[in-house]
């Protein structure tokens, strides 16, 4: 219905220009919104607010003249001015019925668009430390990673999803220790403990592995435990393929999967890291201080230069994630988005001033962030600080373990990804109208139940057969369903404009609470038969955008619960 107003609008627009009302040289893109107040009509603009100058004419007298020249069309009902100069638009029942038949003969293509036909778009995410599990943290940046590259693709955008595994560095050093003591029947109790190692439970699992001389294959990569408590090196290789493949089986437990497992070893050993660090020098943005070799970031925005090479000789973190990110450009990636937990804040910034300073064409601001906040666990009201199996936090497998997967998707989507967020433990597992999840699979599971019922009834449930037998539906509730329905492709589209995967479980839960009250209060195997087929229409309508809209976070549509 938008597309239709806005197709009104234009069609005014050329025609005030023909007639030299407005400039023929200019664009006039009209903006249209859903109005909040039903008394307002279904739709509104402020293009004569927003043009009453370059024409010379009142903002109001400028709104008649365009609803003068709006096309005769069926799908209004009737157009007023309001306020200063906002035209608002009333849409006929039957226009506003219309969205309907769409929706049940595009199924599970509705609010899918080819506005991203022929772009790629790299998205990373997770990137966990292969240290230990998986905790909350990684799990929520998992859940909106995954829905960011669900929805670019329902824009149609081609995309990557891509797990960058920082295995080298002195936290694998650390990890190494950590498992080498436990081999050597070490316990963090014990004195000779390393100073940083690793205490959780897991650690004593990865040992017995490692002593037993297991076989473990991460990312089609077999590495084979020698067994040898002296072998720090081979101890490192094992352990940090044993973890890797642990967080894989997180990840698929939670319905995540990845096209790319990038290593940063392979920066090293492919002189990756080296080579940037030539091309920085080359380039003359840097500079040596203190025995350590610094890059003038200040140049590019930076509060301070940064150092890329410590003084013993080891490189920042920094360093490899510029040569990383080149890596990315290099592989053809002209838009990226790396979702990360809001600590990772501070390396925005340096991250894109060394890329500038390689000065290889990649463009100011690249890549894109997309930063979460922090997860709170709690039962009962009190947080949960613990794993038993981590050892010092709440792991993401203890959450689908208690709540399940569709649940523990569904919350960790559910806010902006700059709050912070609460995932409180009960309400996740209740079933009740206050747990948002079950709410909305509750609505889904309500329309199959009543099909089931149809059914029984001998009507056979061919959805495309219902798709023009929409003249029963006259109540201001179905109307008002119909135009939330109408909003669906919308929001696909302003959801992956603005990475902001929540807006589709605020819309569900909405969709559904709209859904329930309208079946709580209407009956829809009526006797009369227009009646009801209308209302069947309407509900499979509505049954399909739930199933569209929760795929999309990665959640089952159950059609029993």
């Amino acid at each position: 219905m938008k597309d239709t107003v806005n197709q009104l609008l234009e069609a005014a627009v050329a025609a005030l220009q023909a007639d030299g009302v407005l400039p023929s040289d200019q664009t006039f893109t009209p903006n249209v919104d859903n109005t909040r107040d039903k008394a307002h009509g279904d739709f509104a603009t402020n293009i004569a607010l927003a043009t009453a100058k370059v024409a010379g004419k009142p903002p109001r007298q400028l709104a008649e003249t365009i609803i003068d020249k709006l096309p005769a069309s069926d799908a209004v009902a009737k157009v007023e001015i309001a306020g200063p100069g906002f035209i608002n638009f009333f849409m006929s029942d039957a226009s506003s019925f219309d969205i309907v038949r769409t929706i049940i003969e595009s199924g599970e293509e509705f609010g899918r668009n080819d506005s991203g036909k022929g772009k790629s778009v790299q998205i990373e995410f997770v990137s966990a430390n292969p240290t230990g599990p998986l905790h909350v943290g990684h799990g929520r940046g998992a859940a909106i990673g995954d829905c960011l590259a669900r929805l670019l693709e329902a824009n149609g955008y081609r995309v990557t999803r891509e797990f960058y595994y920082n295995d080298a560095g002195a936290q694998i050093d650390n990890l190494a220790l950590s498992v080498q003591a436990r081999a050597k029947g070490m316990t963090p109790e014990d004195a000779a403990w390393p100073a940083d190692g690793y205490r959780g439970d897991y650690i004593v699992d990865v040992a017995n592995a490692y002593l037993a001389n297991e076989t473990v294959t991460a990312d089609d990569r077999e590495v084979t435990a020698k067994g040898d408590a002296e072998d720090l090196d081979a101890i490192k290789a094992f352990a940090v393929a044993y973890l890797r493949r642990e967080q894989d089986l997180d990840l698929k437990a939670f319905g995540v999967e990845f096209d790319v497992y990038f290593l940063e070893s392979s920066l090293y050993s492919d002189g990756k890291v080296e080579a940037a660090v030539h091309k920085l020098k080359d380039n003359g943005y840097t500079y040596e201080k203190d025995n350590a070799l610094w890059l003038r970031t200040t140049e590019f925005g930076d509060d301070k230069d940064r150092v890329m090479r410590k003084s013993d000789g080891g490189y920042t973190y920094f360093l490899p994630d510029v040569a990383y990110h080149l890596d990315k450009w290099q592989r053809g990636f002209t838009t990226v988005i790396n979702e990360q937990g809001a600590d990772h804040h501070s390396t925005v910034t340096r991250v894109r001033a060394g890329l500038q300073a390689l000065n290889t064409g990649i463009p100011e601001g690249w890549p894109d962030y997309v930063l979460h906040q922090m997860v709170l666990v709690t039962r009962s009201g009190v947080e949960v600080k613990l794993s038993k199996r981590a050892g010092s936090y709440v792991t993401l497998r203890d959450l689908i373990d208690e709540v399940g997967r569709d649940a523990t998707r569904f919350f960790l989507a559910a806010r902006r990804v700059d709050s912070q967020l609460t995932f409180d433990i009960d309400l996740a597992r209740s079933q009740t109208n206050e747990n948002p999840v079950y709410y909305v699979q509750y609505a889904h599971a309500r329309i199959c139940s009543m099909l089931r019922k149809l059914n029984d009834l001998g009507v056979a449930i061919a959805p495309q057969d219902f798709a023009n037998k929409l003249d029963g539906l006259e109540l201001e509730e179905e109307r008002d369903l119909a135009n939330r329905l109408a909003q669906y492709p919308e929001l696909i589209t302003n959801a992956a404009t603005q990475r902001e995967p929540h807006h589709i479980t605020h819309y569900l839960r909405d969709l559904a609470g709209q859904f329930h009250t309208y079946y709580n209060a209407h009956k829809v195997l009526v006797d009369d038969v227009d009646t009801r087929d209308a209302r069947v229409a309407l509900c499979l309508a509505v049954k399909q955008v739930l199933v569209n809209g929760l795929e999309l976070i990665g959640v089952s549509a159950p059609e029993e619960m």
